[in-house]
């Protein structure tokens, strides 16, 4: 049995991680200070399943370090997952951003680094650290927007090139994470995470879109298009993407160190209107209710990841195909409308 110390560990990836490993009988603490959305709910679902006395919770605030510090004392593995998520709250709350996601990290590998254990340290970083790719020669189609010279996508070759506050502050995170593995030897892993998405998500407009786009088809509320509906992303689903964490972890001399591209791939990529909105329409049996507006600033017309690095050194690759992962959350949302009223 390990000892996992996840903070955000109460968010759409974290909970669904926490009901993984009490599944398979590991120890858990839960450091997160319940803002975001639908964390108090997942934290309800999780002590509903597994007992309110299945894992520690921790209300507190990954600025600050105090409480975290000993905490990590106690952890084989950290993870974390906290942060400030939305590109637009980052352009309008710029300080604030850089405060949790940036030296929120910062506290996080401090306390990893000074822990007895010398635990695994997991960061989910983002492809928001490529930036726009405005060099990147993008053709465009009836449904979708392609790559000309990427056909497997973005590999972690491509240069960094953070735009905006929040590119900004999780690719400080990012860099600073790869750097705790040259410099001081922590077994740290960066994934560089494309659209996650699956239940126990409580997506909302500038956030988690594949969630919000279902919760708002099965709710039937105004839904919003940003830019043509072209622009294309690849989608993970939250099995696949917990399966590399823990392939991650049990292959440490190998990935200690690493960045990782963890996405859909080629295979798994969708534009997020033109070629979404007729799976919605399917499941629901109505048309949806769409207003239009302008592209919003740093709005990639497509991103999709390499992931053959993962492929090879993980011997992972995603299992869960667009439409199934689609079906399921979209049966997940229709039956739990409830948490959504």
């Amino acid at each position: 049995m390990k000892t996992f110390l996840i903070t955000g560990g109460a968010g759409f990836i974290g909970s669904n991680y926490v009901s993984r490993l009490l599944q398979r009988g590991e120890k858990v603490i839960i450091y997160d200070n319940l803002s975001r959305n639908g964390s108090k709910k997942n934290i309800e679902w999780l002590r509903e399943v597994y007992g309110r006395d299945a894992f520690q919770l921790i209300i507190e605030d990954i600025r600050k370090p105090e409480q975290l510090n000993s905490l990590a004392n106690e952890a084989d593995v950290f993870v974390h997952l906290a942060a400030q998520v939305a590109v637009t709250t980052s352009v309008t709350h710029p300080r604030e951003d850089f405060e949790i996601n940036a030296l929120g990290t910062f506290n996080a590998l401090e306390a990893a680094r000074n822990s007895r254990k010398k635990p695994v340290f997991i960061y989910a970083s983002t492809n928001k650290v490529y930036g726009g790719m405005e060099t990147v020669k993008v053709r465009e189609t009836a449904t979708r927007y392609e790559y000309v010279e990427y056909p497997q996508g973005i590999s972690e070759e491509m240069p960094l090139d953070f735009h905006s506050p929040y590119g900004c502050s999780k690719g400080c995170g990012d860099q600073y994470v790869r750097d705790y593995a040259r410099i001081y030897g922590l077994k740290s892993i960066v994934f560089r995470q494309s659209c996650i998405y699956g239940i126990r998500q409580f997506g909302v407009e500038d956030q988690g879109w594949v969630a919000w786009f279902v919760i708002a088809a099965v709710a039937g509320r105004k839904m919003t298009i940003y830019g043509d509906g072209k622009q294309v992303r690849d989608v993970l689903f939250i099995d696949d993407l917990l399966d590399a964490y823990d392939l991650a972890i049990s292959k440490i001399k190998t990935t200690s160190g690493q960045v990782y591209n963890l996405g859909g791939g080629p295979k798994n990529m969708l534009s997020v209107w033109k070629e979404f909105s007729p799976r919605l329409e399917k499941l629901t049996g109505r048309s949806m209710n769409v207003a239009s507006a302008d592209w919003r600033p740093g709005d990639q017309r497509i991103y999709v990841s390499d992931i053959r690095k993962a492929q090879h050194e993980l011997e992972w690759s995603p299992k869960i195909g667009v439409d199934d992962g689609i079906e399921r959350l979209y049966d997940w949302v229709a039956t739990n409308i409830h948490l959504f009223q």
